[in-house]
């Protein structure tokens, strides 16, 4: 369905509000009872595969989904033990594993889910100079933005305008013509271009690539229970496999839960790339973005590389 653009300002307003409609639920007994609890953001389909978890169940165990508002509040409650497992953004466990917190990635989840848009008065990236542009600082996003700048000769500091915006809030600025453009994890892009931005450049051009999000719990899950680990990533792995092979179910699914537009949903899974697998390539994307989260003083010291990820399971994984 494609929507009037009278009615995008609302409809951008309730997608952000993606999950006030979706259960929650707190977080169960770990697995000791036979559930596990995986945390996940709201309404975002680059972390939407744990909705498809219990497809894909090894028998006793169970899945409850817990939903948070940041990558950062998912991480934190991994380390606290609140949830078991979490999907979320590989900058959060990097921040995690740099502070010594019992964090670690246990297998990638999807890539991609970034996009820099524009209104149609900034035809070229070269038109930004002098332009307000919306970003979230502190995350990936921020250092996509820059060096994405930076590699086109733009200095963020200088030739554009800087506003800080929490994800939530993108789309509807651009709508109200608080900004000019923006770079954002989906769905506000994708809700933007249905009024009349566009994809102005793409952010994968760094060395990190389109690394985003990953599967994450504690390494003292991975040691104490790694029957329990081997299963839940085994899940994982058939549940991503599933999406990319299913993008209308994962489409329709996505819309059954947060009740957001499809013609949005679809335009943000085009930009999301399901994988589980974690090889060298991508572990040097991981240490790209580990430089650059210290470069760009996010994080006072590098994460160690060697705790950062736990190889253990995908090495294991053999899908049907």
């Amino acid at each position: 369905m494609t929507l009037l653009k009278p009615a995008l300002a609302a409809v951008g307003a309730a997608a952000l509000a993606l999950g006030l409609t979706a259960c929650t639920g707190a977080a169960a007994d770990g697995a000791d009872d036979g559930t596990v609890t995986i945390g996940t953001l709201r309404g975002q389909p680059h972390l939407f595969t744990p909705y498809f978890y219990d497809d894909f169940a090894p028998e006793g165990v169970e899945f409850e989904i817990v939903l948070f508002d940041t990558s950062s509040d998912i991480k934190n409650a991994i380390v606290s033990g609140s949830v078991d497992f979490g999907v979320t953004g590989a900058a959060s466990v990097i921040t995690g594993v740099s502070q010594q917190q019992d964090v670690t990635v246990v297998a990638s989840s999807a890539d991609g889910g970034t996009r820099i848009v524009a209104s149609p008065d900034i035809a070229t990236p070269e038109d930004l100079v002098g332009a307000t542009v919306g970003y979230p600082m502190g995350a990936t996003q921020e250092i996509l933005l820059k060096e994405t700048l930076a590699s086109l000769g733009i200095d963020p500091e200088e030739d554009v305008e800087l506003v800080n915006l929490p994800f939530a809030e993108m789309a509807g600025a651009y709508s109200s013509g608080q900004i000019d453009a923006f770079i954002s994890a989906e769905v506000g892009p994708s809700i933007a271009m249905q009024e009349d931005a566009h994809e102005l450049t793409s952010p994968y051009e760094t060395g990190i690539g389109r690394t985003n999000i990953v599967l994450a719990t504690t390494a003292s899950l991975a040691q104490d229970d790694p029957e329990l680990v081997q299963d839940v990533v085994d899940t994982h792995a058939q549940a991503t496999e599933h999406l990319a092979a299913h993008p209308d179910e994962w489409a329709d699914r996505m819309v059954e839960e947060f009740v957001v537009d499809r013609a949005v949903v679809a335009t943000a899974i085009e930009n999301t790339w399901p994988r589980w697998e974690i090889d060298a390539d991508y572990e040097q994307t991981l240490r790209a973005m580990n430089d650059e989260m210290v470069a760009f003083d996010q994080v006072a010291e590098p994460a160690d590389t060697e705790a950062l990820t736990d190889t253990t399971f995908v090495d294991a994984v053999d899908t049907p």
